[in-house]
């Protein structure tokens, strides 16, 4: 019964795991005031799509407001070299409309994540588990784990982060419309490959610290109950 009780606090933990990396992607793109026109003067996006900035925020503004599913379409009429136009031309609708699904599936994963670590949790206490014994322990089994297959993942991708940058396209969208023409679509230009290497490495690095934190609580709560344990003997 004991590797019950542990299989489904590994499986909480797993649960909480994915919960905080989705948080950590929607707070680094939705939450940080001032990040995006920081990236842009950072990479002088302005001048490459030839826009001023309280445009090119509004722009940004309205995009990722798409993205959550708080507007319908990408027809974001805006005035780039002087020109009244709209931003985003048919083939970037479209590849936005991918990655609407993208981030509105992460946000139902989610969700279903935290049905799954209620369900784990209520089964841990239906069954009679040591909750604050089996609970620390499994949660740090599981995040550490996780934590190294993460590290693992993020070192081979630093190699070459083009290529990972390609592969990861090629496996989350089936059409090639992802691949843009900086000449023709300005989307390209406001989100330049470095944009995207800095906003990984904030992910990543929001991320890692939340699952230490879990961990080092974990650590805290095992280290307790041991004393107690002992002090109890």
């Amino acid at each position: 019964m004991k590797t019950v009780h542990y299989a489904l606090g590994i499986l909480f933990a797993f649960c909480l795991i994915i919960m905080l990396l989705i948080t950590s992607v929607e707070a680094v793109t939705y939450w940080t005031p001032g990040y995006y026109e920081k990236e842009y003067a950072k990479y002088n996006v302005t001048a490459s799509v030839r826009m001023e900035m309280d445009d090119l925020l509004e722009v940004t503004h309205e995009m990722m407001a798409y993205l959550r599913g708080r507007r319908e379409d990408l027809h974001v009429p805006t005035t780039v070299n002087g020109q009244p136009r709209e931003f985003f031309n048919a083939r970037e609708i479209a590849h936005m409309e991918d990655v609407r699904g993208l981030f509105l599936g992460g946000l139902m994963l989610r969700r279903a994540c935290a049905a799954g670590a209620a369900i784990c949790l209520a089964l841990l206490f239906l069954l009679k588990a040591q909750v604050k014994k089996v609970l620390p322990v499994s949660v740090c089994a599981g995040t550490g784990l996780f934590f190294v297959i993460a590290c693992g993942l993020a070192a081979l991708i630093s190699t070459d982060f083009t290529k990972y940058f390609i592969i990861f396209h090629q496996i989350f969208f089936d059409n090639d419309l992802w691949i843009l023409d900086a000449r023709t679509d300005l989307l390209i230009n406001i989100v330049p490959e470095p944009f995207f290497m800095d906003t990984a490495a904030r992910i990543g690095i929001l991320f890692a610290g939340s699952v230490l934190a879990i961990s080092f609580l974990c650590l805290f709560l095992i280290v307790k109950n041991r004393r107690i344990k002992h002090h109890g003997d």
